[in-house]
């Protein structure tokens, strides 16, 4: 008997930890830096500097994404390319499909906070972002 409450707690505590991947929309929205990266051997690379960061705005399901580059005065320089985006619940998981008249692909929100995301893409390269912080000098 003793072993079978002990199995129940542990399934209930698994149960109530796992994060909840609806929740990780609320902090996509804004300007995100690279960290670092993660290959699919466990390789990491780090970013000290990054010459680009990524704008990302969500409303409801849909999104947009696009590269940006900071300028001293606080403002951005944005080209016109940007990739729109249908956030999904797929596998208890939080996807982002791309579709452009040059290919289709999926990334997977690992991970979404306030202060960090994580975003998987299908080459199995794990980006860990950053929110953006303006360059004082």
């Amino acid at each position: 008997m003793k072993e079978i409450k002990f199995y129940i707690l542990i399934v209930l505590f698994i149960s109530c930890s796992k994060p909840n991947p609806e929740s990780y929309k609320q902090y996509i929205s804004g300007y995100w830096e690279i960290e670092r990266v993660v290959l699919p051997d466990g390789t990491q690379k780090k970013y000290n500097f990054n010459q680009s960061i990524d704008f990302f705005e969500v409303k409801d399901s849909i999104g947009i994404r696009k590269k940006v580059q900071p300028k001293l005065d606080g403002s951005f320089i944005a080209n016109k390319d940007s990739e729109i985006f249908i956030l999904k619940i797929e596998y208890d998981s939080l996807r982002m499909y791309y579709k452009t008249s040059i290919a289709s692909w999926k990334e997977t929100v690992v991970f979404a906070k306030q202060n960090q995301i994580v975003i998987k893409n299908e080459s199995g390269n794990t980006y860990f972002y950053k929110p953006y912080k303006k360059i004082s000098l």
